[in-house]
């Protein structure tokens, strides 16, 4: 018997549309523990499952009447207990290539704008953690630190009514392969940088305090290294700021990829810098970064906070300089996985034919 299987754009619209599935997860704890899938319920059946356990999965109960979609790494192991369950009269089914597939769904969240004509849309990879944003106004539109499929991008652009001219990105990313490239290309938008020489394409580089204008409103520049050197941070009408990796909402960039042990004590000692000038921002500013560390719900409740919040909850701010770079080089937790292909892959803006086992894994540029 072989159980039948869901694809993760499936599987996501069924998340999307609320309804009624169980999503049963079987991987051991220590994998599940570094990401899941919003809501999913864990067994720790993996070990039982692939020795033909006849007991595997025996007390499992559905949270609901719906069907059940059972997970596992890459959607072998989660066919056995899809099989195990059917075998039960329960409609189960498979989550086609597993978690390393489901790096790349996604959900979306319009983060508000009061006063302002100006809207955002937040575009989340739930099972990566990348956020990326869509900024329309006037019926034009920006990207900006695109990681989702290009089509994703104009799908969304579309059913606001906008075109998207322009594709911009923070930094040269390192856990996760971008897609701003390939994006400016699907929809003829151009592509700003920060001034770099580490990339090898095309692109408009932006230096500090240059306007990129978006429809009736600009995005202000505001160089901010120290996560990497050319990273950028970008200010939407003094009210919302993309911090890319250098400010998180409970955390802050490492300085430490890429880079010798002295190359990051110095970058690090550069990222205190750049942190302190945006802590000098109004602290309703809305801090809008390029990850976060948990899984993504699908509940449309945008992922950002005030920088006074950020200030509160991220000890690190609030340091002096000598003692914000040891503690941030004590913290370093472990490096993103494949993280030396995936920069060279972005430096050259080239994707691989399929990103999933490059992008496997939770993303690892902050430290808190």
């Amino acid at each position: 018997m072989t159980a039948p299987t869901i694809s993760t754009e499936g599987l996501r619209e069924l998340l999307e549309q609320g309804a009624p599935v169980t999503v049963l997860d079987v991987r051991p704890p220590a994998e599940r523990a570094e990401w899941s899938v919003p809501g999913s319920v864990h067994a720790d059946a993996y070990e039982a499952l692939r020795c033909h356990d006849a007991n595997a999965l025996a007390d499992f109960r559905p949270t609901n009447s719906g069907r059940v979609v059972t997970v596992c790494a890459a959607g072998k192991t989660s066919m056995l207990a899809a099989e195990r369950l059917r075998a039960r009269g329960l409609n189960a089914v498979s989550l086609e290539g597993g978690m390393r597939a489901w790096s790349l769904a996604w959900n979306t969240a319009e983060v508000p704008c009061p006063g302002s004509t100006t809207r955002i849309v937040q575009l989340r990879r739930t099972g990566k953690g990348c956020l990326s944003y869509l900024i329309g106004s006037n019926g034009d539109a920006a990207v900006v630190d695109a990681s989702l499929d290009p089509r994703v991008y104009r799908r969304v652009a579309d059913e606001h009514g906008w075109r998207i001219r322009t594709v911009l990105e923070t930094h040269v990313h390192a856990d996760h392969l971008s897609r701003a490239r390939a994006l400016a290309v699907d929809t003829g938008a151009r592509l700003c940088l920060p001034t770099t020489d580490r990339v090898s394409f095309e692109y408009t580089p932006l230096k500090e305090d240059d306007i990129v204008r978006v429809g009736s409103t600009g995005l202000r520049v505001f160089h901010t290294p120290g996560h990497t050197p050319e990273s950028t941070c970008y200010l939407l009408d003094e009210r919302a700021l993309f911090t890319g990796d250098t400010l998180f909402l409970a955390a802050v960039g490492r300085p430490d990829l890429e880079a010798s042990a002295e190359q990051a004590r110095r970058r690090a000692r550069v990222l205190h810098a750049s942190l302190q000038r945006l802590l000098a921002l109004p602290p309703e500013t809305v801090v809008l970064p390029a990850h976060t560390s948990e899984p993504v719900a699908f509940d449309g409740r945008p992922i950002g906070a005030t920088l006074r919040q950020v200030q509160e909850r991220t000890s690190l701010l609030r340091e002096l300089e000598e003692t914000f770079v040891s503690q941030i080089l004590t913290r370093l937790p472990p490096t993103p996985p494949n993280h030396h292909r995936i920069v060279v892959l972005n430096e050259a803006g080239t994707l691989p034919d399929d990103p999933t086992e490059l992008e496997a894994g939770a993303n690892r540029c902050a430290v808190a």
